[in-house]
Order: C-alpha cells, then sequence, then structure tokens
C-alpha cells in the first residue's frame, strides 16, 4: 500500500459561511412534538434538543475548538490514494514509546486531546513518555471524503502500519477503543515486526450469545451483568446499526442537511455509553465537547462514510473471528465496557486485564484520560524487555 503523496502539515481554518450556515440551520430547524413522556426511551427527548440546539447556537464556539487544536501538530498524507489526517505530537523525552490511539463510532480524534499530554510529557520522570499518532479513520473527520470503497478493517490498519512506517518507528504500540479495539489487533496481525504489543477499552470479549449453565456457574456477578447488559442492548438498541450496517448513504445524507439530526444521532450515544449509566451526557462528558464532536461530523459531512467504514464495509466492526495476533494484549474494562477475559482469551494473548467496576464508560480516553494512561503504562512495563 502506497504512500501517494507526501505529509503536509493541516491547519483547520472552517470558512466563517460554512459557521454562519450552521447556526441559520440550528436556528430555523423544525423540530417534531414530543412523543408521550418525551424521556430516552423513545431517542433524544424533544426538550433536550431544544436545550442542546440554544447552547449551540449562544455558547459554543467552533473557533475555540480550532484555537484548542492548533496547539496540536495535526497533517494530511495520502495513503493508496484516500487523504489520511492525523495528529503527530512528539515527547521532549528521547526514551519515548510510539503509540497509535485508535478511535471509533460516534467518536473522533477528539477523544484523545485531554490523554495526549498525559502521555507525551508525563509530571513523573520515573514513568514512561509517548510519541503520539492519532489518525483519524478514513471517512471520519478531515480524512474525507472517501474515494472509493472497500475500506475493510485490514485496509485501514495496513493504511496506519504504512504510516507508522513512513514516519520512521522501527517498532511501536498500538491503543484502541470501540472500532478502534478491532483495529489495533489488525495492526498487529498485520505488522508482527514492528507493532510490539496492542492496549484495548471497551468490547474485546463481548458475550453475543446467552450464557449456558457452564458458563454461567465460570461467569462473576459483573460478567453476568455484563450478558444481561449486552442482550439489553441486542434488543433495544441495535437498531443504529442495522441502518449504519445495511444503509450509510441513506443515514449519510438525512444527516448531513441536518444539524440536529447529526446533533440526536450522536447525542443518543454519548448518553446511553457513558457512565453514570442513564446520567444526562452533558453532566458527563459536557456539552460543549459533545457539541465540537458533533460540528465536526457536520463540517465534513461524515455521517455517512464513517458509518460506512465502521459498519458497512465488508471485512468492517462485525467481521467475524481473525487470526490471533501474536503481541501480548493488555485491556480495560471501565464500568460501562461488556469484555468478558476467559471469552476475550480465545482470540488474544491476554496478559494483562484491568477492572474498573465504579468508573467510567465506554469513550474512556475522554471520560477517564489519567487511569486509561496509567494503565497503559502499567501494561508495557510489565512486559519482558525487548518487546
Amino acid at each position: 500500500m502506497p504512500i501517494t503523496a507526501p505529509p503536509v502539515p493541516f491547519v483547520i481554518d472552517v470558512p466563517q459561511s460554512e459557521l454562519d450556515d450552521l447556526t441559520r440551520r440550528v436556528r430555523d430547524a423544525r423540530l417534531p412534538e414530543p412523543i408521550g413522556a418525551d424521556d430516552w426511551t423513545s431517542g433524544v427527548p424533544i426538550s433536550v434538543l431544544r436545550s442542546m440546539a440554544t447552547t449551540w447556537i449562544d455558547d459554543f464556539s467552533w473557533r475555540e475548538v480550532e484555537k484548542q487544536l492548533a496547539s496540536f501538530p495535526q497533517y494530511l498524507v495520502e495513503i493508496d490514494g484516500q487523504r489520511i489526517h492525523y495528529l503527530h505530537v512528539r515527547s521532549s523525552r528521547a526514551d519515548s514509546t510510539p503509540v497509535l490511539l485508535c478511535h471509533g463510532w460516534p467518536g473522533s480524534y477528539l477523544e484523545f486531546l485531554d490523554i495526549v499530554p498525559l502521555l507525551t510529557e508525563p509530571d513523573d520522570a520515573e514513568v514512561q513518555a509517548f510519541d503520539v499518532i492519532v489518525p483519524s479513520v478514513p471517512g471520519f473527520a478531515f480524512s474525507t471524503p472517501l474515494v472509493d470503497d472497500g475500506w475493510s478493517t485490514d485496509r485501514v490498519a495496513q493504511a496506519f502500519v504504512e504510516l507508522m512506517s513512513y514516519l520512521g518507528y522501527g517498532s511501536y504500540v498500538v491503543q484502541g477503543g470501540d472500532y478502534g479495539a478491532g483495529l489495533a489487533p489488525a495492526m498487529g496481525r498485520l505488522d508482527p515486526e514492528h507493532c510490539t504489543a496492542i492496549h484495548v477499552n471497551g468490547s474485546i470479549g463481548a458475550p453475543f450469545q446467552e450464557p449456558d449453565e457452564a458458563e454461567q456457574k465460570r461467569c462473576t456477578e459483573t460478567e453476568l451483568d455484563r450478558y444481561r447488559r449486552v442482550g439489553e442492548f441486542m434488543e433495544s438498541e441495535f437498531g443504529y446499526i442495522s441502518i449504519q450496517s445495511t444503509r450509510p448513504q441513506l443515514i449519510g445524507a438525512a444527516l448531513t442537511d441536518s444539524p440536529i439530526g447529526q446533533l440526536s444521532w450522536m447525542l443518543d450515544k454519548f448518553r446511553a455509553w457513558t457512565y453514570p449509566f442513564d446520567e444526562e451526557p452533558d453532566g458527563t462528558l459536557g456539552r460543549n465537547r459533545i457539541l465540537a464532536h458533533v460540528t465536526l461530523y457536520w463540517l465534513t459531512r461524515s455521517a455517512g462514510s464513517a458509518a460506512y467504514t465502521v459498519y458497512a464495509a465488508e471485512g468492517g466492526a462485525w467481521a467475524g473471528p481473525q487470526a490471533k495476533p501474536s503481541q501480548p494484549v493488555g485491556a480495560i474494562m471501565f464500568a460501562h465496557d461488556i469484555g468478558i477475559r476467559h471469552l476475550a482469551e480465545r482470540e488474544f494473548d491476554i496478559v494483562h486485564w484491568t477492572e474498573v467496576p465504579d468508573h467510567g464508560g465506554h469513550f474512556a480516553a475522554m471520560e477517564e484520560p489519567a487511569r486509561l494512561a496509567a494503565d497503559l503504562r502499567l501494561f508495557l512495563s510489565a512486559l519482558p524487555s525487548g518487546r
């Protein structure tokens, strides 16, 4: 897979006309009447959408987001004909370890802004420092538009392998959650000579079948609760996957023309997948952080292409079992996560597994950046020298 155009520095500077158009659309949005009690049982409450729309217009500033992002070196490179955007922050420490961080849906590279300085410039000189590379998955953010189809997980992973090689890293580790938890092992399988370790959060070892009697006896109460929550998810929350995996262009057309639609589609998951369970999303992540993600999807017109890459591409996130990567794998499961270690061990060489029963959710790098960074270091510190 060739580098078809070398990296060039990238600075985000959205035309004001785009932001004015977004403000007008949000202000003039036509909302439906509430259904029933106007609670979360049938989707995002209309009252919440109205309130979020007011915040979007009056209190959120994309220009402030741009200023924050300007402090992180960003680049565009073309790999296999596809524009790929990435953030690359080098540590000042000569003994730093390269780590590539992989995001998922409905997130983006914005998930990692808080954890980057914790990894690159730790306060404690005795702990491991990292060079951090955060690519935007093709179809997301500024890795758009997609130039063709066929962006399977393996193809995305190969593109990221090529990026790490081009950047000159002879060895590196990879970390990911959600889609990134599948993409990280794919990089390991494709690049065993250079990818030395894999760290994930969230969903490896997820139980997608009912436990039989023997499994029930083997599981802890926490693991049985994960079986229960996955079952509830399959019954009541699977609809978005059905749509995005079969009709990504349909949902893309709807959301690309409606900022309130884009907000509602993403806010539903930001609320459902953060911890504590069923808390209003702005209590965990904050409204401005959620609106930054939604605005990024809106400005890059990436609702459909992101859905395609993660859910609809052949060999995407829902591909079947893959070959076992040779690298050691570390995992951290926060309170909202669903992985079960003995199930994960069927597919991975699990050498490190951390349970955090009372903190954190799906968006670990945003919700618990310090704990995630510490666990990555703990995992790597226990590996034999030379890994």
